[in-house]
């Protein structure tokens, strides 16, 4: 098959896909999503998004009904029915269908399971991007992974418009991420990074780079950092499921970083060997 489609038990290619209107994503973004890449049909880190997927779930008091193992089982049969081993799986969780109402008790009994597996270009890692920045006016419960993505939509395409990968939020000049990803910096041979408060998706591939960089000796920081010590950082990347490492040479039209490759090189290079343990030898030749 090209793609696949999932809603409450039905499978079908994308485009054929019908979903009822009373689903409360329609009416209020009454949801929560996760997303992995997949490589050779091996959705990468499968079980740490299914857990985060949950985790926000739960956040929102929606109640799930299906059992972690029984999706874990529906996913692992879309990506194998996928003809292109290079794919992006996509999950997502609603309260469910009912008459559009704001409160809980008209949501219905069950909440509704999406779910789409895709083919997907990976980033190439071993380029370098330009980025813009953004005044972050999204809410404050930015670690749950809701579908209520409009201000990340609008800054994805004012990057996209000004020819850039990424657009990188602040709140006051402190750094929080990116509009679908997370961010870092390097300085004097330490990775600085945002913490893991309301702030910030807590993101799985941020959490295998920091495994990563104490494994390899090299210093972490989780804490809060301005847009100045950003854009005088050794070097700038971002990082997710789909966008793996990707270093940033520009920000606003200004040229930042690139003073220490080879410390990111360490990190991407021990973060790409995961990913062909995990997937195979030559999933990133796919």
């Amino acid at each position: 098959m090209k793609d696949i489609a999932y809603y409450n038990g039905r499978l079908s290619p994308i485009e054929d896909m019908m979903v009822p209107m009373n689903d409360r994503a329609c009416y209020f973004g009454d949801g929560v999503y996760d997303a992995t890449g997949v490589l050779n049909h091996v959705p990468l880190a499968l079980d740490e998004h299914i857990d985060r997927l949950y985790d926000s779930a739960r956040q929102v008091e929606i109640r799930v009904s299906m059992e972690k193992q029984e999706l874990r089982r529906i996913l692992m049969n879309m990506v194998s029915l996928v003809d292109d081993p290079a794919q992006i799986l996509y999950m997502q969780i609603t309260r469910g269908v009912g008459m559009r109402n704001h409160l809980y008790r008209y949501a219905g009994e069950k909440a509704s399971v999406w779910a789409f597996a895709a083919p997907h270009a990976f980033t190439d890692v071993y380029d370098s991007y330009r980025v813009i920045t953004r005044e972050d006016t999204r809410f404050f419960h930015c670690q749950i992974k809701t579908i209520n993505l409009l201000p990340s939509v609008m800054a994805a395409q004012a990057a996209e418009e000004q020819g850039c990968a990424e657009c990188i939020f602040h709140r006051q000049g402190r750094v929080t991420e990116c509009a679908h990803s997370n961010v870092h910096i390097l300085k004097a041979g330490t990775l600085i990074t945002a913490p893991l408060d309301n702030l910030i998706l807590p993101g799985i591939t941020r959490k295998h780079i920091l495994a990563h960089c104490r494994i390899l000796g090299i210093p972490v920081e989780e804490r809060p950092y301005t847009l100045q010590e950003l854009m005088g950082a050794d070097e700038v990347f971002f990082s997710s499921s789909s966008a793996f490492t990707c270093r940033v040479r520009e920000v606003d039209g200004i040229p930042v970083g690139m003073k220490d490759g080879a410390t990111f090189g360490r990190i991407r290079d021990a973060y790409q060997e995961e990913v062909r343990r995990e997937a195979g030898p030559d999933a990133l030749r796919t």
